[in-house]
């Protein structure tokens, strides 16, 4: 009796050591299923193949972490989250429940996995989770969601925390949701990196500081800018319009005059001279420092199109004031319509050179198109206008 006892418990353990091994295999068949979808995932030719590698994968892993010898094992926990997460990262939508299940295996699996021997696979499946969140945040971008594609995003960016289009895009989704305070941060990041389009990354900034009535950081952020990036003519136009606006143009004033008192032949200082002068309406004094400039580099497309403007714009002002005076002001119509047509014919060679050096500028044509139309010339406006239209397209 003693004995039958014995073996029968000695049997059951048998059948119970069976059942775990079982188990086992399926732990070791769910890896090697997986192995296999990984290495024809991204070969067109095997995408089928690959597939039901991953559906055997996930039929396996299902079943090593349903029983009750297996399913608390870090690797369990690693390769759930992994095969869940590349079914994620297939879907454009967001993962939906492969996503959910796949999110919960890996922080089991970070839990777990005590002496990484898990790592590699916990990080792969990351990864996955990441392209599932990218592609749901771009998805939402384009349907317009910011505010879900900020949050896709943003989960993408945690992954991947130096990755420089992580953070870009978690910040744009981010100024698009109005959603400025958690843009800032990742507009910040990014300047400490060696993102490629740190120039746009400067004007965002600002931009985004602006919104919210931060002059001081705007002007701050913006000004870094062009110390960094000296000749990019849109950023120095900024700094001058900022500083107009928080009151500080007299002290960039002096630091450009200070830079022209020590190198009287920076033609980028020149230019961002004639810049205040124009903004603050003296087109005279601007102009000279569009001439001198241009006196320095007879190829300075930008100063070319700025002299146009600030000589062509009295000679807009007069030519409309002109237009107001009653019908029996014949002589000072015709006083203020010489005085404005001299002016037009002063900016005309600088308008046709900034055209010559840059005809893709819009601003340059623009320039050109208003003499055309002040001297009733309406085959060249449109012939302008044509050109206007074709640089608008290519931008």
């Amino acid at each position: 009796m003693n004995m039958k006892r014995q073996l029968f418990i000695a049997g059951c353990f048998c059948l119970a050591a069976g059942s775990a091994f079982a188990q086992k295999s399926e732990l070791t068949k769910a890896k090697s299923e997986f192995e296999k979808y990984q290495q024809m995932a991204n070969e067109k030719t095997m995408a089928s193949v690959a597939d039901n590698s991953l559906k055997a994968a996930k039929e396996a892993i299902d079943k090593a972490a349903a029983h009750d010898k297996t399913k608390d094992l870090p690797e369990t926990y690693a390769y759930k989250a992994i095969i869940e997460a590349s079914y994620a990262a297939k879907d454009s939508s967001g993962g939906g429940q492969n996503f959910t299940a796949a999110d919960a295996a890996l922080k089991k699996a970070k839990e777990t996995d005590k002496d990484g021997k898990n790592k590699e696979v916990i990080q792969n499946a990351g990864l996955y989770l990441a392209q599932s969140k990218l592609n749901e945040g771009v998805k939402a971008y384009d349907a317009k969601d910011f505010a879900k594609a900020y949050s896709a995003f943003d989960y993408y960016r945690s992954v991947l925390p130096n990755d420089t289009n992580a953070i870009y895009y978690t910040g744009l989704a981010a100024i698009n949701a109005k959603m400025y305070d958690k843009a800032i941060p990742q507009y910040q990041k990014l300047l400490t990196t060696n993102f490629t389009k740190k120039q746009q990354v400067y004007g965002d900034l600002s931009a985004i500081y602006l919104m919210q009535k931060d002059t001081a950081n705007a002007l701050k952020v913006i000004s870094e800018g062009v110390q960094k990036f000296p000749k990019d003519a849109d950023m120095a136009k900024r700094e001058i319009e900022i500083s107009l606006q928080s009151g500080k143009t007299q002290e960039l004033t002096q630091k450009i005059d200070a830079a022209i008192q020590a190198d009287p032949n920076n033609k980028t200082m020149h230019f961002y001279a004639g810049m205040i002068k124009s903004e603050q309406k003296q087109f005279d004094a601007a102009a000279e420092h569009y001439k001198k400039a241009i006196e320095i580099d007879p190829n300075y497309a930008e100063a070319y199109v700025n002299m146009g403007y600030v000589l062509i714009t009295p000679g807009i002002d007069l030519f409309n004031q002109a237009n107001k005076l009653p019908q029996n002001k014949a002589k000072e119509y015709a006083a203020q319509k010489a005085k404005a047509m001299a002016y037009f014919e002063k900016a005309k060679p600088y308008l046709d050179k900034a055209v010559e050096l840059n005809p893709k500028s819009v601003e340059a044509l623009n320039n050109l198109k208003t003499y055309y139309l002040a001297k009733n010339d309406t085959n060249n406006a449109n012939a302008t206008q044509q050109k206007i239209d074709a640089a608008g397209k290519a931008q």
